[in-house]
């Protein structure tokens, strides 16, 4: 049985929500109603705040707690910023990795210690995924530290560093504000370190010092603005030259892009090396999405025995290969199973390149490394043309006949159709996984999965997220599993607050299937709920909502567009 739930655009009265000021443009998720403390302008909280509209994070999502409320009154108060209170702190914190998706940084608010160290997981998958997430917590009173109290929201000892030394390995920095008179460094230390590092950082700030006015915080700020990073220009000639002497004596030379594509901000630049040089290009499974499958030489996904029909051939079978940006995990690498030779490969990462097993060139940008390539490279189509040859069309599912049970084959046949530039696909952990790396995504189409980190339950905070990033420009079709879903589930309800139109299916196969192939056990099976049912007592009645249970092959109409199935 599959469930699909979708939410429409509602307009939102801010009176009648208790909603303090205007909304910014684009963003109607209605605000909890709040007593908004006065901000003066020399303030650490408006310094913060005015930071996070300046590098792009425009939506914070936060959940309130008696150590973080002084910050959420600074950040409400901010022109062009949007608080958006979430159900609990792992679906903040997985929010703020699907909008540092779409937008290349998020941002989250949570209160000290139980917030903290619920939001974790959420931070550590973006750490794995390399998302630029500013987590910043409501901390301790600057009076309590070294006083040997003992505070609420602790595990009862006087050491408030227990949160710290948590997010020390799942953070690229992290900045602890007990006095005023190096906030304003430490703040800007960790929001210039998470963009440079595109990690996530955690910053906890001392309850009182909030609202209080300090020199260091100007009415108008300095723009936020990062020095660029530049190659090493004699690496860089080094690199290509050798580069380009390999690759032009090869006979059959393939591209394989891979998810640090995304880290390097290189996705153009990849684009350009492969217009130029004529070979085939294909994706790594975590790349999906940072790789146009549009492009005239796209040969599909490689994953080792599980690749794309064709393209584990053409990827294998030839004497020179450009990896760029690839994480060869147990995951991509299906168990280090690949047929590849080190001495075959190039290997280029966001500042590293190495050739063939050989020599290595650091201090070198991944984009001004393939821009350059691509002026020096022979274009070679002969990988590509041997792909042509051997190239069979996907087949087509059999058609469902009425009241046959809904085939999976049949569903993403529909779904495919369904995509668009104008749309953006979440992928669940799991069997959406697999099941999602066969559509084929048309120009513009956004792709978004976790695959490093795997954490079930992901997709629905992030949904929320990256629909929030999106608004107004795409439409998110999700794709959450049973069990994934009912580890997360209450966010669907922050989704419809904000009156977001996104679009899951929920495919509901009884229990942790992906398990069960991996290893089956009267622990991977759940309690069925009524999904359409649970989705219909979460928007009670306000604001729009379509849900429906979806079993056999039928037509329906609704929202708008054709829908055959129920």
């Amino acid at each position: 049985m599959e469930t699909r739930i979708g939410s429409v655009d509602a307009a939102v009265e801010a009176k009648a929500n208790g909603v303090v000021g205007s909304p910014p443009a684009g963003h109607c998720c209605p605000i909890a109603p709040a007593v908004q403390a006065s901000a003066p302008e020399k303030t650490l909280g408006r310094h913060l705040a005015r930071r996070l509209v300046q590098v792009g994070a425009h939506d914070v999502f936060s959940v309130p707690g008696d150590f973080n409320l002084t910050v959420l009154d600074h950040l409400i108060a901010e022109p062009g910023l949007r608080l958006i209170g979430c159900c609990n702190e792992l679906n903040a914190g997985y929010a703020a990795d699907g909008y540092a998706r779409a937008r290349g940084v998020g941002a989250c608010v949570v209160t000290f210690t139980v917030g903290g160290l619920s939001v974790l997981n959420a931070i550590a998958g973006a750490y794995s995924e390399n998302l630029p997430v500013i987590c910043i917590v409501g901390g301790p009173n600057s009076n309590d530290f070294g006083t040997n109290r003992i505070l609420h929201h602790t595990i009862g000892l006087p050491d408030f560093s227990q949160e710290l030394r948590c997010f020390q390995t799942v953070t690229c920095y992290q900045a602890v504000v007990n006095n005023l008179e190096d906030a304003h460094d430490q703040i800007d230390t960790a929001i210039s370190t998470a963009l440079k590092e595109s990690k996530p950082v955690y910053i906890s700030i001392s309850c009182n010092l909030v609202a209080i006015p300090h020199p260091t915080f100007s009415h108008e700020p300095v723009p936020f603005f990062l020095s660029p990073k530049l190659s090493n220009q004699r690496g860089l000639e080094a690199a290509v030259e050798a580069t380009m002497e390999f690759l032009n004596k090869a006979v059959k030379p393939v591209m394989v892009g891979g998810p640090n594509i995304r880290v390097a901000k290189a996705g153009e630049a990849f684009v350009e090396l492969a217009d130029a040089c004529g070979y085939p290009i294909a994706v790594m499974p975590s790349a999906k999405g940072l790789v146009p499958e549009y492009h005239p030489r796209f040969i599909g996904t490689y994953w080792g025995a599980v690749s794309t029909a064709f393209c584990s051939e053409i990827v294998e079978s030839a004497d020179a290969y450009v990896f760029v940006g690839p994480i060869f995990n147990d995951y991509s690498s299906v168990g280090y199973s690949l047929l590849l030779k080190k001495e075959k490969a190039i290997i280029v990462q966001p500042e590293r390149v190495v050739v063939a097993n050989g020599p290595t060139f650091g201090c070198i940008l991944m984009k001004d490394f393939l821009r350059a390539l691509a002026k020096r490279l022979n274009k070679n189509t002969t990988a590509y043309e041997n792909y042509r040859r051997i190239f069979v069309p996907d087949g087509q599912p059999l058609e469902c006949k009425p009241k046959e049970p809904l085939r999976v084959n049949v569903l993403f046949k529909h779904v495919q159709k369904m995509l668009s530039g104008g749309s953006a696909v979440i992928a669940e952990t799991g069997d959406s996984w697999f099941n999602c790396q066969k559509l084929k995504l048309p120009e513009g189409c956004g792709y978004e999965f976790q695959m490093q980190y795997g954490s079930i339950g992901w997709s629905v905070g992030a949904t929320l997220g990256y629909a929030q990033a999106v608004k107004g420009s795409k439409r998110v079709i999700a794709f959450i599993g049973d069990g994934s879903f009912q580890v997360t589930a209450q966010d669907v309800s922050t989704m419809l607050r904000c009156g977001q139109n996104s679009i899951i299916f929920l495919v509901n196969n009884g229990g942790y299937t992906i398990e069960v192939e991996v290893h089956d056990g009267p622990y991977n099976v759940i309690k069925n709920w009524d999904y359409a049912g649970l989705v219909d007592a979460i928007h009670n009645g306000e604001g729009k909502c379509w849900t429906t249970k979806v079993n056999v092959q039928t037509g329906v109409q609704a929202t708008g567009f054709r829908l055959p199935w129920i």
